[in-house]
């Protein structure tokens, strides 16, 4: 008898659109028992209901976020410990993994293309240091979508890179009309096109652009003929 009015009292509140961890919780019945009870009682969950969800969700959400922001500290703190100082001889290598991965590979030109400022500034400084590249001996053109304020993004590049805006060359604006919709407001600055000129110098021309892929080609060299 006393299982059948604990089953009813079961049924009723899943009628009435409670879950079954608050079921649970008023009866002390298991949740394969309930299952069996109350699988074939249509089930519309009330306003008390609803809103422990809700309240469930969000704190579901706010630990989540923590966990998040904490796995995010952590790595903060191990990159620190990774990375001290970098030496003239790390730049020199991360650079030239940066131009692998972003710069021209044909054309007999030295170019690095990227949205993100700190992979120009890194292609800058690298340039700067490792092939004594002078800011004079950069060129640099915007490529922009129509929804990009023009001025706003050449102002905005001759900030980060310390460029002056008379070595930008003309601002090009993609208003192809078979272009993904995606891209819209997804590059606020454009991508910039950072290009070595050499203003009559032969080492910064041709040279150049071969001397970085005999660098290319040595490191691959050293690298996958290494044995363990």
């Amino acid at each position: 008898m006393k299982n059948l009015s604990v089953k009813n009292h079961a049924i009723k509140l899943r009628k009435k659109g409670f879950s079954y961890s608050f079921i649970i919780n008023e009866t002390d019945v298991s949740k394969s028992t309930l299952s069996c009870w109350l699988s074939k009682i249509p089930f519309k969950p009330n306003k008390e209901t609803v809103e422990r969800i809700g309240r469930g969700k969000l704190k579901t959400a706010m630990i989540k976020t923590s966990q998040k922001m904490q796995m995010i500290e952590k790595t903060k703190k191990i990159a620190k410990e990774d990375i001290t100082n970098i030496s003239e001889r790390d730049l020199f290598m991360l650079g030239l993994g940066l131009y692998i991965g972003e710069g021209s590979k044909s054309a007999n030109i030295v170019r690095v293309i990227n949205s993100d400022p700190d992979i120009i500034k890194l292609a800058i400084k690298w340039f700067e240091k490792t092939c004594g590249i002078d800011k004079n001996n950069f060129s640099i053109t915007i490529h922009l979508y129509p929804d990009n304020d023009i001025e706003k993004c050449l102002n905005y590049w001759s900030g980060v890179t310390g460029i002056r805006r008379s070595n930008f060359n003309k601002t090009y604006i993609d208003t192809r009309k078979d272009k993904k919709v995606f891209k819209k407001g997804k590059l606020p600055h454009g991508t910039a096109h950072l290009t070595v000129i050499s203003n009559g110098k032969k080492e910064l021309g041709v040279f150049l652009f071969r001397k970085i892929n005999a660098w290319t080609n040595e490191a691959f060299k050293k690298i996958n003929n290494k044995r363990d």
